[in-house]
């Protein structure tokens, strides 16, 4: 379902796959190529979020923001890059992730924290608020730890993950065109 709030409507390019069953509300510009999965709720109510091209936003998310209020100027805008693949049932909350990340299962990132491009973090992982993860590493635990350089193999997957749910969500556009 996507749904208009307060006068704003997401921004959905005509090549992202939006489930039926995922709810996207408010100031939402989703990318080329992106996909949401089922049972996702992507809600820019009070303020935006900002997903990338070929981005892969997996089932039973959640993607939130923080107002802008005295004590925290601005708010924090969820911001998503290009090449991202995002687990099923992880929480994203007022950080930013970079291009080209891996995001596992049930991983929860929190305000003003700053995934750099090409960073892995573990299933199950927690990302404090206000943390920096450094480009390629793999990062694991609750809170989460960097934990070692990603291999070559690992490098190779985060280009790998982020095709192969482009081309999937392919195959679901053609299952159901839009209308």
């Amino acid at each position: 379902m996507i749904r208009t709030f307060k006068g704003i409507a997401p921004t959905i390019a005509d090549s992202a796959f939006i489930d039926e069953t995922a709810v996207v509300i408010g100031n939402v510009t989703i990318g080329e190529d992106s996909s949401v999965w089922p049972m996702t709720v992507i809600r820019g109510d009070a303020n935006s979020i900002t997903i990338g091209n070929r981005t892969s936003i997996q089932d039973g998310s959640v993607l939130h923001v923080n107002h802008d209020a005295e004590f925290n100027p601005g708010g924090d805008p969820l911001i998503v890059g290009d090449n991202v693949t995002v687990g099923h049932r992880v929480m994203l909350h007022g950080c930013t992730i970079k291009d080209r990340c891996l995001i596992g299962m049930s991983v929860t990132i929190l305000d003003k924290v700053v995934v750099e491009s090409g960073v892995l973090i573990g299933a199950g992982s927690l990302v404090s608020p206000g943390k920096i993860l450094e480009s390629g590493y793999l990062y694991v635990g609750s809170p989460a730890r960097r934990i070692r350089r990603l291999t070559d193999d690992e490098l190779y997957y985060l280009d790998y993950a982020a095709d192969f749910y482009a081309n999937l969500k392919l195959e679901y556009m053609a299952e159901s065109p839009p209308g």
